[in-house]
């Protein structure tokens, strides 16, 4: 990534023009097709059978964290962690440059009765409209790798209050079996997308911005039971995979072949 002094303004306006029309494209197929047609179309989206294991880090941080907090789910798509974070008793705040997501995501908290514990608003995650040191808490889930991390973490550590904490769950861009299926499926995602999946230098690039970083790595020999994912054995696949998994990712160099990372950015270190 360039320096901001780099930065054509016309080209990062049609980088965001673009993420924001494959999005809410995508969610106009969403509701116009049937869930067969969706799937077929998006295959990209059954590699999410297998993660529970995320599912499990981020339940029980945003049920640690949540209580009596105001939260933002930056780049909050459909809504989904936005609700979960009401529900585990924060002030939620959901924000994304897709349209027709925002309007489905704020559907959808309404009919969850949680209109009073959310806000959703079309916003540019770039540059938010947010006063400094508005959040206790930001979700960042899966969406770093869609931005520029030059004036996406300045923008995080703005808006996060002192002491606050931001947990992002991230692709890792090093296994090339998974990079190779990315870039011959390149219909299922954007360009930049493509080419601007996480590494971990681009993590410890959140270093000029927060004090502390913690990475846990997940999904190897577990993403060999996506194909099972429709029959009996998947559960007992599945769980061999994550015990192989729990051994193997502790390994620097093997970890680095993992799917996904999650990792927490906290104390935002003091603006000038």
């Amino acid at each position: 990534m360039g320096t901001k002094e780099n930065i054509d303004p016309l080209h990062v306006e049609e980088r965001k023009r673009k993420e924001a029309e494959f999005h809410s494209n995508r969610e106009t197929d969403r509701l116009s097709m049937s869930s067969e047609d969706f799937e077929k179309k998006y295959t990209n989206k059954t590699f999410y059978s297998i993660c529970r294991k995320t599912t499990q880090h981020l339940e029980e941080w945003m049920r640690i964290n949540c209580p009596g907090k105001t939260a933002l789910d930056y780049c909050c798509g459909l809504g989904e962690s936005t609700r979960r974070l009401a529900k585990f008793g924060a002030m939620a705040y959901g924000i994304d440059i897709a349209d027709e997501e925002v309007k489905t995501a704020a559907r959808d908290a309404e009919k969850a009765g949680l209109a009073d514990r959310t806000n959703f608003q079309v916003m540019d995650a770039e540059k938010m409209t947010f006063e400094d040191n508005t959040f206790d808490l930001i979700l960042c889930s899966g969406v770093l790798h869609h931005l520029d991390l030059d004036t996406a973490y300045p923008e995080l550590a703005r808006v996060l209050k002192p002491g606050g904490k931001i947990l992002c769950l991230e692709a890792l861009g090093y296994n090339p079996i998974i990079q190779l299926y990315r870039r011959v499926t390149p219909k299922l995602r954007t360009e930049w997308e493509t080419d601007h999946i996480l590494t971990t230098a681009q993590v410890k690039q959140g270093y000029q911005f927060f004090d502390t970083i913690k990475v846990d790595y997940y999904y190897l020999f577990s993403i060999g039971a996506i194909p099972f994912r429709n029959s009996q054995i998947f559960e007992p696949v599945l769980r061999f995979g994550e015990i192989l998994d729990s051994l193997v990712l502790k390994i620097p160099l093997v970890r680095k072949m993992a799917w996904q990372m999650i990792f927490e950015l906290s104390n935002p270190k003091q603006r000038h």
